[in-house]
């Protein structure tokens, strides 16, 4: 007798999708999943001899309903997929399916917030606690939570900026209370749960994208309030392999400054991308030195490439500050004039 898709497990539906997709759509997914998710689906599809198509047809219906469901959750929360769920499904459809979606998947909390527009947020939230503005920000993209930090009054940058930066988990309890007092200035509903979000990540991505002016602001305060976690940002906030995002001067104004050693250390664990671009800066002459140097220091410790490509950093971090090279960013930074 063959089965029914509510008689297999959840690895084994998933298997089953991803042999109906294709190699190639599947290939696809494989890039946004982790190392032990795709072993065990690689496992479970090497295991499956002969699918019915039944059940092929059951596992796609299912994975349709469950998308539509989500997507229908991100617009407007819990109660409103319900709905439109069971317009499309009717009811007793509609209620298993968000009943598999809550029971499997969270749901993150200021959903509803992230579709809001950020100068029209800024009007509910800027009055609020540093804390509360922090937990919410942290929960916008980088894009959105930019605009509102840096509309924020000077002395509450710094103060949210920290907070984003020290956060780590955050309750239910919290999060309901927050939601609610939104709730009650949007009119919107959203659920909660334990939830990672926040630390030192999450603010670099938000200063990465503010303008010039407001993340030294921020920065400066920082430093005075708290400086090995300014410390701790500023490392973050520009990374070695962001080197290929600077412009052909820059880089040849950056290796002026730097150590032939450093660079031959640094290179050594750099991606393919990145030593093109260093080596197309420079000298044929100094580039095949570089490169033999690279070839017989031998195996390097990852301490030590770290250390080398953070001086190599701190380096570019200089010559933005004297305004020597420009590090591309969002807000007026990009404009050039």
């Amino acid at each position: 007798m063959a089965r029914q898709s509510n008689e297999i497990s959840g690895i084994q539906k998933a298997a089953i999708l991803l042999i109906t997709l294709g190699p190639e759509r599947s290939a696809n997914i494989f890039k946004h999943l982790k190392e032990d998710e795709i072993e065990a689906l690689t496992l479970e599809i090497a295991n499956t001899r002969s699918v019915s198509s039944s059940v092929k047809d059951q596992v796609l219906d299912e994975f349709y309903e469950i998308c539509l469901a989500q997507q229908y959750i991100a617009e407007g929360g819990i109660a409103y997929a319900k709905e439109l769920l069971e317009k499309a499904l009717g009811v007793e459809k509609a209620k298993e399916v968000i009943g598999k979606l809550t029971a499997s998947l969270q749901v993150r909390p200021f959903e509803f917030v992230r579709k809001t527009d950020a100068t029209q947020l800024l009007n509910f939230i800027q009055d609020e606690h540093p804390q509360t503005i922090a937990l919410i920000l942290a929960y916008l993209s980088p894009a959105q939570a930019a605009t509102i930090i840096s509309s924020l009054s000077p002395d509450k940058q710094a103060d949210v900026a920290k907070r984003i930066a020290m956060m780590d988990r955050t309750s239910p309890d919290v999060i309901k209370e927050v939601e609610k007092v939104l709730e009650r200035k949007l009119a919107s509903l959203m659920n909660q749960d334990y939830t990672i979000v926040g630390g030192v990540d999450s603010i670099v991505e938000i200063l990465n994208t503010v303008d010039r002016g407001t993340e030294k602001h921020i920065m400066e305060q920082l430093e005075i309030e708290d400086p090995e976690l300014a410390d701790e940002i500023r490392k973050k906030m520009f990374v070695f392999e962001d080197i290929i995002n600077l412009d052909d001067k820059s880089i040849q104004r950056v290796l002026r400054e730097v150590d032939n050693n450093d660079l031959a250390v640094a290179l050594k664990a750099a991606g393919e991308e990145v030593q093109n671009v260093i080596f197309n800066n420079m000298s044929k002459r100094l580039a095949a030195m570089i490169r033999e140097d690279m070839e017989y220091m031998g195996p390097v410790r990852l301490k030590d490439v770290e250390e080398a490509q953070q001086r190599i950093v701190n380096i570019i971090r200089k010559l933005e500050e004297s305004s020597e090279i420009i590090i591309a960013r969002g807000g007026g930074d990009e404009i050039i004039v």
